[in-house]
């Protein structure tokens, strides 16, 4: 078992919802301006639907920590659904059922499949917890992470690479740049490309259509050696894309120069070895994405998510009510045009939490002082090797 995990829990519209995060060492400095801030990341971008209007996240720490440090212990993280308060009657506890039945399912979501599995009648049972409202607490969860890994020199970023077709061109992106604060909509570091990108959310909406894209996420100052290549589930490549697998929407990963491996020839895929006139080691190239045998292999790591449209049209596509079986029209649930910037931001939270998961694994997390002292000796005993 691994010693950091977490676990989400609330509906989109419950009072709120939770998270706990077990396993973080004590002595972790934590400032909740900083977790909040990714919080109001997830909600901005251009693209966003009339929800994002209604709720402002606030994260409240309720358990874990004390005077602004961590206690060893489980912390537990929790955020208020402003919009309850409209829900009140229908997402009610107890009582009698109230309010109409969400009877027409959405095709691409999870509302065909989980009302079978489950057995219920209401698509709302399903379409409340499968909603990425959930990625809230993962990107609260996240930001504690991210927390944890800059204190020992660890940084994880991200960037939009493309939205409905429109790409990035690399040769105008300041990679030096990414992480830093800007005025991009859509955490997209190719002004040229978000414009065009814009206009595509534009048409998009006016069609009552919506749009998937790519992001990216790169992590810097991570040693080489967390993973292992000794058995399947220690590979740090398949932690990695199981968790962005896992965020709502996403369908496809890369490591690196993925699917591209598939086509050239290993003369120009693999990382040639060099040593520099002191005897270190460097590459001039990271086709790997950082990534080697299950294992960080010290450059940075690279993964690319793709995100498929969301699944709620404002133009429904042909589905079936479940009660009636009937074929109708899909139905609408308050909906963003776009939210491949949003996701960007919870596949950092993803990245951050396994990263921080193998580092624990690796130097252990019962106290903030171990593990850097562990880590410190860690680099000094890799770096004489060469």
């Amino acid at each position: 078992m691994s010693i950091l995990r977490f676990m989400t829990a609330g509906e989109s519209h419950g009072p709120c919802l939770t998270a706990i995060l077990e396993g973080l060492p004590a002595g972790l400095k934590l400032d909740l301006s900083v977790i909040n801030k990714d919080l109001a990341r997830r909600q901005q971008g251009y693209g966003r639907g009339g929800r994002m209007k209604i709720e402002q996240d606030q994260v409240e720490i309720v358990s874990g920590v004390r005077f602004g440090e961590t206690l060893g212990g489980p912390v537990t993280l929790r955020v208020v659904n402003k919009d309850f308060a409209n829900w009140t009657d229908r997402m009610a506890v107890f009582g009698e059922p109230s309010g109409p039945m969400v009877t027409a399912a959405r095709p691409g979501h999870a509302d065909l499949t989980g009302v079978k599995k489950y057995a219920r009648e209401d698509v709302r049972d399903i379409l409340e917890r499968s909603s990425a409202r959930e990625t809230t607490m993962r990107v609260a969860v996240g930001a504690v992470c991210k927390a944890f890994l800059q204190a020992l020199g660890i940084e994880v970023v991200s960037q939009v690479l493309a939205i409905g077709g429109v790409e990035v061109n690399p040769a105008r992106v300041d990679r030096s740049l990414l992480g830093q604060d800007s005025d991009s909509e859509l955490n997209c570091y190719d002004p040229t490309a978000e414009a065009a990108m814009k206009i595509r959310i534009d048409e998009a909406k006016q069609a009552g259509d919506t749009l998937g894209g790519i992001f990216e996420v790169t992590v810097r100052g991570l040693p080489a050696g967390l993973g292992s290549h000794i058995q399947w589930d220690r590979r740090l490549d398949a932690k990695l894309a199981g968790a962005m697998m896992s965020i709502q929407a996403i369908k496809g990963v890369e490591i690196g120069a993925g699917f591209q491996c598939a086509m050239l020839p290993g003369s120009q895929i693999h990382d040639e070895i060099f040593l520099d006139g002191q005897g270190e080691v460097y590459r001039q190239t990271n086709r790997a994405g950082g990534l080697e045998g299950g294992m960080s292999n010290g450059e940075e790591v690279v993964v690319k998510a793709a995100m498929k449209p969301i699944p709620t049209l404002m133009t429904p596509l042909h589905s079936i009510d479940v009660a009636s079986r009937r074929e109708v029209l899909a139905c609408k649930e308050r909906s963003d045009t776009c939210a491949v910037s949003a996701a960007s931001v919870v596949g950092e939270a993803m990245t951050a939490f396994v990263m921080a998961e193998a580092v624990c694994d690796k130097f252990g997390s019962d106290a903030m002082v171990d593990v850097k002292s562990a880590l410190e000796h860690y680099r000094e005993r890799i770096g004489k090797d060469w």
